[in-house]
C-alpha cells in the first residue's frame, strides 16, 4: 500500500516565544481625560474675582417704600414767656426811693448791675442828670456798656434797650406820660417789670389788667 504522508508536526519550540508580561509590571492603565481645571482658590487676604449679581427684581410695592417720606412741618417756635408785673405801693414823693430799694433787693439777689433799666416818669434820677452833664455821648456809651443800673427818664426811655428787670418810678408828669411809658417798659422787660407807684393811678391809667 502506498504510504500516506504525515502532516508535518510543528513543535511549540519552533513557532518562537509566546509574548509573556514581564515579570513584577502590571499593563499599563490608560489615562483618563483631563477636564476643565477648577478656578484657582483666592490667596489669603485678597478677595477672589468679583461676579457681577443680577439686579434684584423689584416690585411696585417696594419702589414705593424706598421713596422717601416728606418731612413733617417743623413746630413753630414757642412764643418768649411774657415778664412778670409786680406792683411796689408808693406816692409820687417816694416812688423814687422805692425804685432805689426795689434795684437793691434785685443786686442782693444776684442780679447782675447791667441787667437793671430804672425809668422815672418825673425827675430825673441823679444818676442820670450827672452822667448826662459831661455830654449824652458819654451817658449812652455806659448804656450800651452795660456794666451797671441804667437810669433814665421818660422822655429817653425809647431809646433804651431791653433788659432782664425794668423798674419805673411814677415819681410825677402827667396821666399822658405814665400812660406811655408803662407800656414801653412792659416791652423793654425780658423777665421782671417792677411798678412803684400810686396803685389807684396805676390802675386808672393802664386799667386792672396791669
Amino acid at each position: 500500500m502506498p504510504l500516506i504522508p504525515e502532516e508535518p508536526q510543528i513543535h511549540e519550540s519552533a513557532q518562537g516565544p509566546r509574548p509573556t508580561p514581564a515579570s513584577g509590571r502590571t499593563a499599563p492603565t490608560p489615562r483618563p481625560v483631563p477636564g476643565p481645571r477648577p478656578a484657582a482658590p483666592p490667596r489669603p487676604g485678597r478677595p477672589g474675582p468679583l461676579r457681577p449679581t443680577p439686579p434684584a427684581q423689584r416690585t411696585p410695592r417696594d419702589v414705593a417704600a424706598a421713596k422717601p417720606e416728606p418731612s413733617a412741618p417743623a413746630a413753630p417756635a414757642a412764643a418768649p414767656a411774657a415778664p412778670q408785673i409786680q406792683l411796689i405801693p408808693a406816692s409820687p414823693e417816694g416812688a423814687l426811693d422805692a425804685a432805689e430799694e426795689a434795684v437793691d433787693l434785685l443786686l442782693d439777689s444776684g442780679r447782675a448791675p447791667g441787667e437793671v433799666l430804672v425809668i422815672t416818669t418825673g425827675e430825673q434820677h441823679p444818676w442820670a442828670a450827672h452822667e448826662l452833664s459831661f455830654g449824652e455821648t458819654s451817658y449812652w456809651a455806659q448804656h450800651d456798656a452795660k456794666d451797671d443800673v441804667f437810669y433814665a427818664d421818660a422822655s429817653a426811655a425809647g431809646r433804651a434797650g431791653a433788659r432782664q428787670v425794668v423798674v419805673v418810678a411814677l415819681n410825677g408828669g402827667s396821666d399822658e406820660v405814665a400812660a406811655a411809658t408803662l407800656p414801653l417798659a412792659l416791652g423793654r422787660a425780658a423777665a421782671l417789670l417792677i411798678v412803684c407807684g400810686d396803685p389807684q393811678r396805676i390802675n386808672s391809667v393802664l386799667g386792672a389788667g396791669v
